[in-house]
């Protein structure tokens, strides 16, 4: 699913051949969109740095740089922002306000680095941050279907929700995103951690508590949080 990504063209094609499909695609945005987006050059090679270190043998790159090359980008739609959310507090904790980047499909990133599902499988940690970009997507096409979007959450004390999931009428959720259900249990007690931050008199109880994670059944755990594998949301 994450190799493959959620493109309709690619949905009956082999994980290869949607994997060399994703690289193509970025070539072109390489070589031909990015000249398209405005009236500045844009060099293929720097723009290929961004996805690995955001620099390359001579040094990082100018953020004036890096900003100009992501906004381009946001206009090309290859990835989107997720920005965070603001709710009322109980606390006095500062929200962290920068948002959250993800490519517009998660098997855009496997082909930025040129990785293949053998390698996604030998790595873990890089696959579960993958997994997140996918959960995201898929949340952001479901919500944008009831009007409503996502969001992220980060306390300057590092309390932290991968989602957050706001209707216009102003009813929430907040979703944990994890691969392996060995983290299940920690992530339902930040979950609820997180709650008791929020001013509920204000902000309102959240609709539900959520963790996305790769497998196996849904079910609500006795403290009320409820367990989703990625294909039932």
């Amino acid at each position: 699913m994450i190799c493959r990504g959620g493109w309709p063209g690619q949905l009956d094609q082999s994980t290869g051949a949607a994997c060399r499909a994703a690289r193509d695609y970025l070539e072109q945005v390489k070589q031909v969109d990015l000249q398209r987006v405005d009236t500045k050059r844009r060099d293929p090679q720097r723009l290929a740095t961004l996805a690995a270190d955001v620099g390359g043998n001579d040094g990082p790159l100018d953020p004036r740089t890096v900003a100009d090359y992501l906004q381009a980008l946001e206009r090309l739609m290859v990835f989107e922002n997720q920005p965070a959310w603001r709710p009322h507090l109980r606390s006095k904790a500062a929200l962290r306000q920068a948002p959250k980047r993800h490519f517009c499909d998660p098997s855009l990133a496997v082909a930025a680095m040129g990785a293949s599902l053998d390698r996604l499988l030998k790595d873990l940690e890089w696959m579960g941050f993958l997994f997140e970009s996918l959960v995201i997507r898929d949340l952001r096409v479901l919500a944008q279907a009831m009007d409503g979007e996502v969001f992220h959450y980060r306390d300057k004390y590092g309390v932290e929700v991968d989602a957050i999931v706001q209707l216009r009428d102003g009813r929430w959720g907040a979703i944990e995103i994890k691969l392996g259900v060995a983290q299940i249990e920690a992530a339902a007690q930040g979950l609820l951690h997180f709650r008791e931050q929020i001013d509920t008199q204000s902000t309102g109880e959240p609709a539900f508590l959520a963790v996305v994670c790769g497998k196996g059944y849904g079910y609500q755990r006795p403290d009320g949080v409820f367990v989703l594998p990625v294909g039932a949301l």
